[in-house]
């Protein structure tokens, strides 16, 4: 049996394949969404913004990290839960603020510090080889001066605030803390080992069209 093939009726099957695996794509995407979200409600993340992108204010910024940081520290390895880490954090928030205005002080500025709990909008960020990926995330942000620079950013909870992840991979001990945060697909999306299954189906499916 002959059947005369056009070039209509490949444009035509050309649109319905594409259809199909953009729905494909597009259901995936609805997943890694609903993870996001789901990943939201377990972590803190810690955001401390500059005055500005100059290098003084920058590198102000970074001084008033590190004293926090190591403030918040030994309270947080206390944590045993998110919310006792948010409770950690409110309770101390004006001690939090007073450390960063010694520091401001001390290197001749008068900036003002305002320090609290918000609800942000996150682009993709990576910290070492663990990525979070966009979305809005519960924050402890402290705002230095006009808060107009670029911002150094960690994850207060699970605490991984307090490793170096200049090396570019996550110690093992940290990731065990966010495998004990995070379910097993959650934990997958933000190391890269997500399960390749989705993406299996979609080559398949692209092979049996071919």
């Amino acid at each position: 049996m002959y059947i005369n093939i056009t070039k209509k009726h490949i444009l035509i099957f050309s649109i319905l394949v594409g259809a199909i695996v953009t729905y494909i794509i597009s259901g995936n995407a609805k997943t890694d969404a609903n993870l996001q979200e789901s990943i939201a409600t377990k972590v803190i993340r810690f955001h401390v913004l500059a005055n500005s992108d100059s290098d003084e204010d920058q590198k102000l910024k970074l001084m008033v990290k590190d004293a926090v940081v190591g403030f918040l520290e030994p309270l947080m390895a206390e944590s045993a839960s998110l919310d006792e880490s948010k409770k950690i954090l409110a309770d101390n928030s004006e001690k939090i603020t007073t450390i960063a205005e010694n520091v401001i002080s001390e290197q001749g500025y008068n900036y003002t510090v305002n320090a609290y709990f918000c609800e942000d909008f996150f682009p993709t960020k990576s910290y070492g080889d663990v990525t979070f990926p966009a979305g809005e995330y519960t924050a402890y942000r402290i705002e230095i001066g006009q808060h107009e620079g670029k911002n150094w950013w960690c994850i207060l909870y699970p605490p991984l605030c307090f490793v170096d992840a200049t090396y570019g991979v996550l110690p093992d001990d940290s990731k065990s803390m966010l495998k004990n945060v995070l379910d097993e697909e959650e934990f997958s999306l933000i190391t890269g080992n997500v399960e390749s299954e989705d993406i299996k189906y979609k080559f398949k499916f692209l092979e049996m069209l071919d």
